[in-house]
């Protein structure tokens, strides 16, 4: 609810008419707003070169799970945006009612995910990197796992706008890992090296580098938060601490024993 102020005077003029103030969630609401285009313009730059163009030039060949998997993921910051402009606008009906939609895209991008890593492991298992694609399957897995997790919660809080929409932001910037690595790889990788996708696959230590890359747009929401109430808010805390976990246990972990059995299950539930 906006603050009012019924009654003020600017020299010698009573002004009666009301003056709204913004309050600390409209303020929020708005920040998110921004947020929301920052995860949609990283997602766009790059996605649009290594997948988005190929498929409009008809150059890229890969199976229909890929292109569903680009839709569905693609499909998210648009969702985001949308939700973010509806509440910072005020129609929380019409943004619960679109929420149904999200459920829905959030629930199909977890399965469509799965199934994307599933396909990498098929390809790889006859190749001579089987081993290094087994360990980097955890990366994918383990972004569309948290993805799904904080989608979850932030569900789970949709009576507390304040932790909703915190963990919702927390959880767009969870899946922008895979366009940060394909931004980095336009301009750092050697000319003539295989497209993302294709070839050997990288380390999973590598993908700590365009993980901590999109974590710092949490690190900007954090900041956002402490000029704003005095310090971050529980929620992005929790979820940063989470995030930042997962992120660094999967490099030890994908070469355990227990991780290789995984993989085996899931190229056996995959067919």
């Amino acid at each position: 609810m906006r603050g009012v102020i019924p009654h003020r005077t600017v020299g010698d003029m009573s002004l009666t008419s009301p003056l709204v103030l913004p309050t600390p969630h409209d303020d929020l609401r708005h920040f998110h707003v921004r947020m929301a285009y920052a995860c949609a313009l990283v997602a766009i730059a790059g996605f649009i070169p290594t997948y988005w163009a190929p498929v409009a030039s008809r150059t890229f060949g890969g199976p229909p799970i890929l292109h569903v998997h680009g839709l569905l993921f693609s499909a998210w910051p648009v969702l985001f945006i949308a939700q973010a402009r509806l509440a910072a606008a005020g129609r929380f009906e019409r943004h619960r009612a679109i929420g149904f939609v999200g459920i829905s895209l959030a629930t199909a991008m977890l399965f469509a995910g799965i199934a994307a890593v599933i396909h990498s492991l098929k390809g790889a298992s006859a190749s001579d990197f089987e081993p290094q694609a087994r360990a980097f399957a955890i990366v994918p897995l383990s972004i569309v796992l948290s993805f799904a997790g904080l989608v979850a919660a932030a569900l789970a809080n949709v009576r507390r706008p304040e932790v909703h929409m915190r963990l919702m932001l927390a959880a767009s910037i969870t899946v922008l890992p895979p366009a940060i690595a394909r931004i980095l790889f336009l301009f750092l990788a050697p000319e003539g090296s295989a497209p993302p996708g294709q070839g050997e696959p990288p380390t999973v230590a590598f993908a700590l580098l365009p993980s901590f890359l999109a974590n710092l747009l949490l690190v900007i929401a954090m900041v956002h938060d402490w000029r704003r109430r005095g310090r971050p808010h529980s929620a992005y805390l929790i979820a940063g601490a989470c995030i930042v976990t997962v992120q660094i246990a999967r490099i030890p972990l994908s070469s355990t024993t227990p991780w290789h059995g995984i993989t085996t299950w899931l190229l056996a539930f995959g067919g």
